[in-house]
């Protein structure tokens, strides 16, 4: 496993319960600052992470996963809603 998988299992698994941190967040934290996309294909890597307290830097869920992801937090105590993604 990479320095970088470490890093991003280490930070993703610290993230507390019903709450997120963006990817770039993440990145940022893991030593690497422009690497947001990395950390998508870190968690798509990493089969034991809680990979739903990660969304995008707005604030809004994944599409692909959304409903999932959703679910999850609440399950966890969060309290807030899926945002709609802006486009533009």
């Amino acid at each position: 496993m990479t320095p970088f998988l470490r890093a991003v299992r280490r930070i993703v698994r610290g993230i507390p319960r019903g709450t997120t941190l963006s990817y770039g967040e993440v990145a940022l934290r893991a030593g690497k600052p422009l690497g947001a996309r990395a950390v998508v294909a870190a968690l798509h890597r990493l089969d034991d992470v809680p990979w739903w307290r990660v969304a995008r830097r707005d604030g809004s869920l994944a599409p692909q996963v959304a409903r999932e992801q959703a679910n999850l937090l609440r399950q966890e105590g969060w309290k807030g809603r899926p945002r709609p993604r802006k486009r533009g």
